[in-house]
């Protein structure tokens, strides 16, 4: 029972108590950190995504849509849904704090290095995307959102974004809205991918997972751990070339073994993050990542 406490609080090693390691990675610092990037991308959808305000269900990360449809079969698809999903990670983290037991107490200074981190640790992966990218076809890809797809320019550094329609700030930039308004739409993007990717395919799947392996199946902790990691990280890819929305299966991507093997080592990564630094680092790491992605994608395009 101590080891699941151990792994649900998101932190398999005992960091000296009140050390930079321990304290980043209790689930308050998690919200303090990540609350700046919630309403970042909650204004940010809204301001430049302005279709959102037609189309409930359009623009948004397909992560966050699925926390948003599970809300409002709960009873919170008021018109103050919108509020409720952001709020819904608030309340799951402060759980979560609550259960570990750990000092509620927060260092302000610890910010910035927590940042400088989350940048550090999104490099590996960058660098693995180019690498399998150079390694690939050069020609132009097709993505695919909804039932339409554009031709767009070869990406120099592979995406987590999955999105849910045709009306995404992706697709805004792809049509001429304007090169930094479109750079900007798919930061915004990226930051939302962050925080519900990681909610659902981290915090909330591998716990799941764990729980299931080892109540049900009875089997020991670290067999349980790997499975859970290696199948959060197989379905955390398959999840951006096909998603199940509104009762339907969607394309998002055309499926191809290097982007599929690039996001379920990455997922595996930051299934790694979640258990040694938990939710906060990984979800700013992952955001960091898309924010890097699409700023290098935008800046040095490849045909």
């Amino acid at each position: 029972m101590e080891n699941k406490r151990k792994f649900i609080a998101s932190q398999l090693f005992n960091f000296a108590q009140d050390s930079y390691f321990e304290r980043t990675s209790r689930p308050i610092y998690a919200i303090v950190f990540l609350l700046p990037f919630i309403v970042f991308y909650e204004l940010g959808t809204v301001l430049i995504n302005t279709n959102l305000l037609r189309h409930y269900w359009q623009g948004r990360v397909v992560a966050f849509s699925w926390l948003q449809e599970f809300l409002a079969h709960l009873g919170f698809g008021s018109k103050f849904g919108w509020a409720v999903t952001p709020l819904a990670v608030v309340v799951i983290l402060i759980a979560l704090q609550l259960t570990s037991r750990k000092r509620w107490r927060f260092w302000l200074g610890d910010i910035l290095p927590m940042a400088t981190e989350c940048i550090l640790l999104a490099v590996p992966l960058i660098v693995l995307s180019i690498f399998l990218s150079s390694s690939g076809p050069r020609q132009g890809d097709i993505e695919q959102f909804g039932h339409n797809s554009v031709q767009i320019q070869t990406k120099a550094v592979l995406s987590f974004s999955a999105i849910t329609h045709d009306s995404s700030p992706a697709t805004a930039a792809v049509r001429g809205d304007g090169k930094w308004q479109g750079l900007l739409a798919n930061i915004v993007t990226g930051i939302g991918a962050g925080i519900y990717e990681e909610l659902i395919f981290r915090l909330v799947l591998i716990i799941f997972l764990m729980m299931f392996f080892q109540d049900v199946f009875r089997l020991n902790r670290k067999i349980s751990i790997i499975l859970s990691v290696l199948i959060s990280a197989a379905l955390f890819s398959a999840y951006h070339h096909i998603v199940y929305l509104g009762g339907q299966f969607v394309q998002s991507v055309p499926f191809n073994w290097p982007e599929f093997c690039f996001r379920a080592i990455a997922g595996i990564y930051f299934a790694v993050l979640f258990a040694i630094r938990g939710f906060g680092i990984t979800a700013g790491s992952h955001a960091f990542y898309d924010i890097i992605a699409v700023s290098m994608n935008a800046l040095f395009p490849q045909q």
